[in-house]
């Protein structure tokens, strides 16, 4: 079985976005409230990116494989 070509992307985004969650609840942790834009940014929507593409790109292999 072959891994699709979408599915590293999809596993790099999500684990980023991930990392950016662990990142913005250790440093709330530690006392800091103003945080970057761009890591709240990347804290919401990488790991919705990444689940989303690795979704996409499963159903296209399943479907590439039935036909």
């Amino acid at each position: 079985m072959t891994v699709p070509k979408m599915l590293p992307l999809a596993v790099g985004l999500f684990a980023v976005g991930v990392l950016a969650i662990i990142t913005v609840f250790v440093l709330f942790a530690t006392g800091h409230s103003d945080l970057p834009v761009w890591l709240n940014v990347a804290a919401t929507y990488l790991p919705a990116v990444g689940l989303g593409l690795g979704i996409i790109a499963v159903i296209r292999k399943a479907r590439q494989k039935r036909s």
